[in-house]
């Protein structure tokens, strides 16, 4: 996977110690005889060089940070001015506010100019201080802004339309013969990027949905025949779904994007889900908001300002469709339906996502300073690479049903119904479908 650069590393670089730059990382740990053949990627291997492409002393970096939330935003972009500032010796780092519109003076405010006092405590702080938007900006515009403002570096974070964006301004500064380092932090609370082993942000976000499970458990448990429905995020991907399942232990009925969703019939979720209730009074149902999107009505096609196709709200269907049910029953139940989407991304990260927030960050930082672009910093076998992001972008992770974490979850759920797709892993999907 060669990564673009943008010339000859002439500067030496301050870091004492560094890595080789034909150092690679390939994309398989395990390799299985038995197994029918797989391809194979080597990626570089991310940290510091031991030579720079820009002078520190001559050199203005950016930040933008685009999309949804996502706990650990401000860990990034601390981390990000602290290597640039103390590691390097930058002579300045904007902050560009309310994501790539910020890029765009017609439309974005001033950018701020990040110094230790400002970045000092916002790790504290869920959210971002830039703040954000979705969308995208006029590549010629932005790069025009880029040029005349001296910026020789910009830093993305986002996810996958946000690192599209990030190409196109890498591609059209290129055309100029402007040498801008683009480099991205993939920033999902989803954890669905691929060559991406845990997303920052993800952990944090299973802790909370964790926490809103406990209370759902208890609501419905202390009630005869309580029901408690709870959606969380995860439009293409159930991992905050499969992981807060198994950190809770306490939920009966886990529903994810990578699964069909079967309904009726006896070997159907509402079949499944009476006996829990005959045997056991009271039931807990997760379901994943990209999960059963084949029961609800098409949205043509209809596309947000990121460009993600528009999903129909899984949680309130899923909640008619049970109550109608059991009322046809006869068997009188309580249900409680707990929608926490933005809770879960909105708090500032935990323990173990600060410090990969830092890792990300700094890994960011040594690749723009040699002088790669059009890149984004991956995490693969607890190694940190870098990854083009024209591949990065052009498929997704989802949970692969053969493996470890979703047989954790139907251990913990004792769940039995409907049908095994079989194990979906990393698959390659078209810009437009994302």
């Amino acid at each position: 996977m060669n990564i673009t650069t943008l010339g000859e590393a002439r500067f030496p670089s301050p870091q004492r110690r560094t890595v080789n730059d034909q150092a690679r990382v390939s994309s398989h740990l395990i390799r299985d005889p038995d197994a029918p053949p797989v391809e194979e990627l080597w990626f570089e291997l991310a940290g510091p060089r031991a030579r720079l492409f820009f002078d520190p002393r001559q050199t203005r970096a950016g930040i933008v940070t685009c999309g949804g939330l996502c706990p650990g935003l401000n860990n990034v972009i601390r981390s990000l001015f602290l290597e640039l500032h103390h590691g390097y010796g930058v002579r300045e780092v904007l902050g560009f506010r309310g994501g790539y519109q910020g890029l765009d003076p017609a439309r974005g405010m001033e950018p701020f100019v990040l110094t230790p006092a400002f970045v000092h405590d916002i790790h504290k702080d869920g959210g971002t201080v830039l703040g954000t938007s979705r969308g995208p900006v006029e590549v010629g515009v932005a790069v025009d802004h880029l040029i005349r403002r001296g910026v020789n570096i910009l830093f993305t974070l986002g996810g996958d339309g946000t690192q599209r964006g990030g190409n196109d301004l890498f591609q059209e500064a290129q055309r100029r013969g402007h040498p801008l380092a683009v480099v991205g932090i993939p920033k999902t609370i989803d954890n669905d990027v691929a060559f991406v082993s845990r997303s920052f942000g993800y952990l944090t976000a299973v802790e909370e949905a964790t926490k809103v499970l406990h209370c759902a458990h208890t609501e419905a448990h202390s009630v005869r025949n309580g029901i408690a429905l709870v959606k969380v995020m995860g439009r293409h991907a159930g991992f905050i779904a499969a992981g807060a399942t198994v950190a809770s232990q306490d939920v009966n009925f886990t529903l994810v994007p990578e699964v069909p969703l079967q309904l009726e019939g006896e070997t159907g979720l509402l079949a499944a889900l009476k006996q829990r209730i005959l045997q056991r009074a009271h039931a807990l149902v997760v379901v994943a908001e990209g999960a059963g999107q084949e029961w609800l009505a098409a949205s043509g096609g209809k596309r947000d300002a990121s460009g993600n196709i528009k999903l129909q709200d899984i949680g309130p269907f899923l909640r008619e469709r049970i109550e109608r049910y059991f009322q046809a029953e006869e068997i009188p139940v309580t249900l409680r339906y707990f929608d926490p989407s933005y809770l879960i991304r909105s708090v500032p990260a935990d323990a173990e996502d600060s410090i990969l927030c830092d890792f990300f960050a700094r890994n960011a930082v040594h690749a723009a300073m040699a002088g790669k672009t059009g890149l984004v910093i991956g995490l693969l076998h607890d190694l940190f690479i870098h990854v083009p992001i024209e591949l990065l972008v052009s498929r997704k992770k989802h949970l692969d049903l053969g493996g470890p974490g979703w047989r954790a979850v139907l251990a913990a759920t004792g769940q039995a119904f409907g049908e095994d797709a079989g194990p979906i892993r990393t698959t390659p999907v078209s810009p437009s479908a994302t």
